[in-house]
C-alpha cells in the first residue's frame, strides 16, 4: 500500500512539473517582447510617449495663440475708444443745409429711328 502511495506521489509531482514547464513555456511566449503582450506594452508605451510630445506642442500652440488674440483684443479695444470719441466729436459739427437746390431733371434722349433693312438679292442678280 506504501509504494501505491508513492508512485500515486511520484505520479502526482510529475503531472504538476509537466504542467508548470507548459504554464512557463506560455507565460515566457506572452512576455515576449515582440509578438506578446511585452510587444503591446512597447507599442503602447511608444504612442503614450508620442502622444506626450504633441500634447506640449499642442500647449505651446494655444499659449502662443492666447498671447496673440490678446494683443489683437487690446488693440480692438483701444481702436473702439478711439472710434467712440469720433462719433462724439461728430455731434459738435454744424449741421448740412437742409434747404439745398433740387436736382436738375435730365435731358429726355430721343429713341433712335427704326432700321431700314435692304436686300441685297436684287442687286446680287443684276450683278450676274
Amino acid at each position: 500500500m506504501q509504494t501505491i502511495a508513492d508512485i500515486l506521489l511520484v505520479a502526482g509531482a510529475l503531472g504538476a512539473g509537466f504542467y508548470c514547464y507548459i504554464l512557463a513555456r506560455r507565460l515566457a511566449r506572452l512576455n515576449d517582447l515582440e509578438t506578446g503582450v511585452g510587444a503591446a506594452v512597447a507599442v503602447l508605451s511608444a504612442q503614450v510617449d508620442d502622444l506626450t510630445k504633441a500634447l506640449a506642442a499642442a500647449q505651446s500652440t494655444a499659449d502662443a495663440s492666447t498671447h496673440s488674440l490678446d494683443g489683437l483684443t487690446d488693440r480692438a479695444e483701444s481702436a473702439a475708444r478711439r472710434l467712440e470719441l469720433l462719433v462724439a466729436s461728430m455731434h459738435d459739427l454744424p449741421s448740412p443745409p437742409s434747404a439745398a437746390a433740387p436736382p436738375a431733371p435730365e435731358p429726355r434722349v430721343q429713341a433712335p429711328e427704326a432700321p431700314v433693312f435692304r436686300r441685297y438679292r436684287d442687286t446680287m442678280e443684276e450683278a450676274s
